[in-house]
C-alpha cells in the first residue's frame, strides 16, 4: 500500500481530471484538454454528438446505460466504467457525475474522469485516513505548530472518555495530571524542534477526571511537513498498553521475588524480604505476620488464628508512618478482622474500597492500618504444604487506584512462593534448634573451679551453612592439682557431627580420668574413631560427600606445681603461648594425623610455662574463614594475644572481634588459660627408702605438716592413708617411695614409686591378717586413683579440707 506521506492529490481535481458536460439527452456539450488526452478525441470531434455513440463500445452499453439511469435517479453517480478510445482501445476510467441545474434550460451533467488506477489508489488513501480517524484502535493526535490540538481520532475519544470535538484547539496534555501533562508537552516540543521522531516512548497518561485509574501509553511521535519543508505540526500515535504494562510488572515482580526471597534460611529475614519486594510495586504498605510457633521453628496447628509475630514491614516514603506494631512484636487480631478470618480459613480477602468509617467501625482491625489514608486492602494467607504459617496484609494509601482481582491473584502467587521459602526456613530452624539443643547438652555448661589456671572461653555456633559444626572444648581437673585443656573439631556438620562430638568428649573424659599422657589419650581416641567409622560403614550410614567419622583434637595437661605443660595434637592448629612479658609464639609441636586416619604416632611435647603465661587453644573457625588468609589470621591472633597482663575476658573478646565475623560460617571455639603456680608453702615432698620404718616416718612427716597448715583435724586419716600407701610400696614395689602433700581446694596425698604394677582394691576375709589397706583408703577419701608415668606410677587421694568424708 502506498504510504500516506506519498499519497496522490485528488484525481478528480479540475487540473487533473478529464471534464465533460452532457445535456439532458446525453449529448456532449463540453470537453476539456485532459479529456482529449485520456480518450483521444478532440473537442470538435465530440461536441454535439451523443456520448453513447462516440465513447461507448457496444458490449459495454448495458453497464453504461444502467449507470446513467442511477445517476438520473440519484442526481449523481460515482464508479468505474470502460470507455472506447479514439483508436479503438478500451480504457477504464473512474467517473464522477453531478447534476447541474440550468433553470429554464433544463438539466446538464458534469462528469469528471480519471484513470481507474489513480482513482483506486486515491480511494485507498482516503480509506486509510478515514480508518485512522474512525476505526483504528491506536490513538492519533495531530498537534499544530503552536502545540494546540488540531484533531484526534475516535480511539483517543474512547481512551479518554472525552468527545473528539472537545479536544480541538486545546493545549497539549490538557486533560492529563500535571506530571504527565508536562512530559507530554516536552515530548511534542522536542519532536517539533529537532525533527527527530520518538518511537515507542512509554508515558503515564492519568486523566484529571479519573486520577485513581493508572493508564500507560506507548507513544510514537513524528513531525509533519509540506513539500516545501514548512512545519505543519506533530502527529502522535498513542497505544494503550496499560494491561501489558501491568502484566510485565507482575512478571518482573515474580522474577524479582525468585532472586530476592529465600536467600537465607532465616524465617525473619525471609519475611522481611517478602515485605520489601511488595513495596512499591504492588502496595504502599505491607506487613508479614507469622504464627509464633513458626518463628520458633515448630509446625503450626491447623486452624489457629494467633497469636502472631510481626516479622516484616515495609512502607513507601521515609516520612510515612509504618504499621503500629514494629517488627518482632506480637500482634493480636480481633476475631472479626480480615486477618483472623484469613488465618482461620486460609482464604484471601480483597476489599477494593474501604468504607470511610473503616478505622472506627466495630469489628474492623483499624488499629492495624499503617495510617488513616488506607483505602484498599488485601489479606492473603502464607500457606505451604497444607499449613497456614501466617498472613500478609497489603494496603494502598498513596496510590489512588484500588486493588483489583488481578492484584489479588498476583499477591496469592507471591505469597504462595514465599510461604514455601518460609517453611523451608522454619524446618531449617527446627533442625538447627534440635542440633543446638543436642550440642549444648553435650558441651560443658560451666568451667569447673580449679587452682591451676584462670580460664576464659568463647563458643560461637555457626550461623550460616548447612548446620552446626562439631567443635568442642573441655577443662578437666586432674589429680595432683593438674588440669587438662581440650579443644576438638569433628569433620562434617549437623546433628551427625554433634552426636559424634558428644561421644568423643565422653571418651576424652574417661581417658583423662586414667591420667594418661596426652599422646596416649590421642592414640586411644584414634582407635575409637576407627571403631565408629567401621560401625557406620557396616550399616551404610555414610553422609554424602563426607568422611564417615573424623576429627582433630589438641590435648594439654598443665601441672601448677612444676609449671610444666604437656601437649599433643592430632591434626589440630597449634596453640599460641604468650609469655608474661608479652612475647607471643605458636608452639612448635608435631602436627600428628587427624583422628580416624591412623598410621602415624602422636607425640607429646613438654614445655615450661612461667606463671602468668597465656595458653590459647582454638578451632578452625578462628582462622579458617574463606575470606581470611590463614597466615594473616594467625598474625592477627598473635597480635590480639600480646597483652597477657590484661583482663582475660577482655583479651578473649578482642580476639573474637578481630577475627570472627558477625555471622560465622563455622563453629568457633577459643579457650585461653592463664597459668598459675601453687605456692611452695602449699606443697611438701619427701623421699622414703624401701624399709619398714618408712611407714612410721610417713606418719610423722604428715602429722607435722598438717599441724603447720592448720589441718590437724585431717591428721589421723591422712597419717593412715600415707602409712598404708608407703607400706604397699615397700611390700610390692620393692623400691623407694616419694610422699607428697598438696594443699589447694582439697588435701592431696600422693605416693609414687618406680613400679607399673596396678594396685587393686579387694575385700579381705575375716580371717585374713592383711589386704584391707586400699579398702580403708577408699573409705576415708573423697576420691582416689592411680596415674602412670614413664618412671612408674603414683597413687593419689583427695580429701575435702572441711573434714573427713563419711
Amino acid at each position: 500500500m502506498t504510504e500516506l506521506s506519498e499519497s496522490h492529490d485528488d484525481p478528480f481535481a479540475p487540473h487533473l481530471a478529464g471534464l465533460v458536460v452532457l445535456d439532458d439527452r446525453g449529448v456532449v456539450v463540453g470537453w476539456n484538454r485532459r479529456a482529449q488526452e485520456l480518450l483521444g478525441h478532440s473537442d470538435t470531434a465530440v461536441i454535439g454528438r451523443p456520448a453513447l455513440e462516440v465513447l461507448v463500445d457496444p458490449p459495454d452499453l448495458p453497464a453504461v446505460t444502467e449507470a446513467a439511469a442511477k445517476c438520473r435517479r440519484a442526481g449523481g453517480w460515482f464508479g468505474v466504467l470502460t470507455l472506447r478510445h479514439r483508436d479503438g482501445q478500451l480504457v477504464e476510467l473512474g467517473l464522477r457525475a453531478h447534476e447541474l441545474s440550468r433553470g429554464d434550460r433544463g438539466r446538464e451533467w458534469f462528469v469528471a474522469g480519471a484513470p481507474a488506477g489513480d482513482v483506486l489508489e486515491w480511494q485507498r488513501d482516503r480509506a486509510v485516513l478515514d480508518g485512522l480517524y474512525r476505526q483504528c484502535p491506536i490513538g492519533l493526535v495531530i498537534h499544530g505548530p503552536d502545540q494546540r490540538i488540531l484533531r484526534v481520532n475516535r480511539a483517543i475519544e474512547r481512551f479518554s472518555g472525552v468527545p473528539a470535538a472537545d479536544f480541538r484547539g486545546l493545549s497539549t496534555g490538557r486533560f492529563l495530571l500535571a506530571d504527565d501533562a508536562r512530559k507530554a508537552v516536552d515530548r511534542v516540543r522536542q519532536v517539533m524542534q529537532t525533527g527527530r521522531p520518538l518511537v515507542y516512548s512509554e508515558q503515564f497518561v492519568r486523566l484529571e477526571q479519573d486520577p485513581a485509574r493508572e493508564r500507560v501509553a506507548l507513544v510514537s511521535s513524528f513531525r509533519m511537513e509540506d513539500p516545501s519543508g514548512r512545519v505543519l505540526g506533530v502527529a502522535e500515535m498513542i497505544e494503550d498498553i496499560t494491561e501489558r504494562h501491568r502484566a510485565q510488572r507482575r512478571l518482573a515482580l515474580l522474577d524479582q521475588m525468585g532472586s530476592r526471597i529465600g536467600t537465607t534460611l532465616d524465617v525473619a529475614e525471609t519475611a522481611r524480604e517478602l515485605a520489601e519486594v511488595m513495596v512499591p510495586h504492588l502496595a504502599d504498605h505491607v506487613s508479614v505476620d507469622l504464627l509464633q510457633a513458626v518463628t520458633r521453628g515448630e509446625e503450626p496447628t491447623r486452624a489457629v488464628a494467633g497469636p502472631v509475630v510481626r516479622l516484616g514491614t515495609c512502607g513507601v516514603g521515609a516520612q510515612q508512618p509504618g504499621p503500629p506494631h514494629p517488627e518482632g512484636h506480637p500482634v493480636e487480631f480481633g476475631p472479626d478482622t480480615p486477618q483472623a478470618g484469613c488465618l482461620a480459613e486460609g482464604r484471601p480477602v480483597l476489599e477494593p474500597v474501604l468504607p470511610p468509617d473503616w478505622v472506627s467501625a466495630a469489628g474492623r482491625q483499624g488499629a492495624q492500618a499503617p495510617d488513616l489514608g488506607a483505602h484498599s486492602l488485601i489479606v492473603v494467607p502464607l500457606a505451604a504444604r497444607g499449613l497456614v504459617l501466617g498472613v500478609m496484609t497489603l494496603w494502598r494509601s498513596r496510590r489512588p487506584d484500588a486493588f483489583e482481582t488481578d492484584d489479588l491473584t498476583l499477591a496469592q502467587e507471591l505469597a504462595s512462593r514465599a510461604a514455601v521459602a518460609i517453611d523451608n526456613a522454619r524446618r531449617f530452624t527446627q533442625q538447627q534448634q534440635t542440633a543446638f539443643t543436642l550440642q549444648s547438652s553435650l558441651l560443658p555448661r560451666t568451667v569447673p573451679d580449679q587452682s591451676a589456671v584462670e580460664v576464659a572461653l568463647r563458643y560461637l555456633p555457626a550461623s550460616a551453612g548447612p548446620g552446626l559444626g562439631g567443635d568442642w572444648f573441655d577443662v578437666i581437673p586432674l589429680s595432683g592439682a593438674r588440669v587438662a585443656l581440650v579443644v576438638g573439631d569433628v569433620v562434617g556438620r549437623g546433628i551427625h557431627a554433634a552426636a559424634t562430638m558428644g561421644r568423643l568428649r565422653t571418651a576424652v573424659h574417661t581417658l583423662a580420668s586414667l591420667d594418661l599422657e596426652p599422646d596416649e589419650v590421642l592414640s586411644r581416641l584414634d582407635d575409637l574413631v576407627d571403631l565408629l567409622a567401621a560401625e557406620h560403614e557396616a550399616v551404610g550410614e555414610r553422609p554424602v560427600g563426607e568422611q564417615v567419622v573424623g576429627a582433630t583434637c589438641l590435648y594439654a595437661v598443665y601441672d601448677p606445681v612444676s609449671g610444666r605443660c604437656s601437649v599433643a595434637r592430632a591434626g589440630h592448629p597449634p596453640p599460641v603461648v604468650t609469655a608474661p612479658d608479652g612475647q607471643v609464639a605458636l608452639l612448635d609441636l608435631p602436627a600428628g594425623p587427624p583422628l580416624g586416619l591412623g598410621g602415624l604416632p602422636f607425640e607429646t611435647r613438654d614445655i615450661e610455662l612461667a606463671e602468668g603465661s597465656l595458653l590459647s587453644l582454638y578451632t578452625n573457625g578462628i582462622i579458617g574463614e574463606r575470606h581470611i588468609d590463614a597466615d594473616a589470621a594467625l598474625t592477627k591472633l598473635c597480635a590480639a594475644l600480646a597483652r597477657p597482663a590484661g583482663a582475660l575476658e577482655r583479651t578473649c573478646q578482642a580476639v573474637i572481634d578481630a577475627l570472627v565475623p558477625s555471622r560465622p560460617s563455622d563453629d568457633v571455639v577459643l579457650l585461653i588459660a592463664r597459668t598459675r603456680m601453687l605456692p611452695p608453702a602449699d606443697v611438701a615432698s619427701w623421699h622414703l627408702p624401701p624399709e619398714p620404718a618408712s611407714a612410721g616416718r610417713a606418719r610423722a612427716l604428715t602429722s607435722a605438716k598438717l599441724t603447720e597448715w592448720g589441718l590437724e583435724h585431717l591428721a589421723f586419716t591422712t597419717e593412715l592413708i600415707a602409712s598404708e600407701l608407703v607400706t604397699n610400696v615397700y611390700r610390692y614395689a620393692g623400691g623407694p617411695a616419694t610422699l607428697r602433700l598438696i594443699r589447694e581446694q582439697c588435701l592431696v596425698c600422693e605416693v609414687s614409686d618406680t613400679s607399673h604394677t596396678s594396685p587393686h582394691l579387694r575385700h579381705a576375709r575375716t580371717t585374713d591378717e592383711g589386704g584391707r589397706g586400699l579398702f580403708l583408703v577408699a573409705r576415708m577419701t573423697e576420691r582416689w586413683g592411680t596415674r602412670y608415668t614413664r618412671e612408674g606410677k603414683t597413687v593419689w587421694t583427695e580429701q575435702p579440707l572441711t573434714g573427713t568424708p563419711v
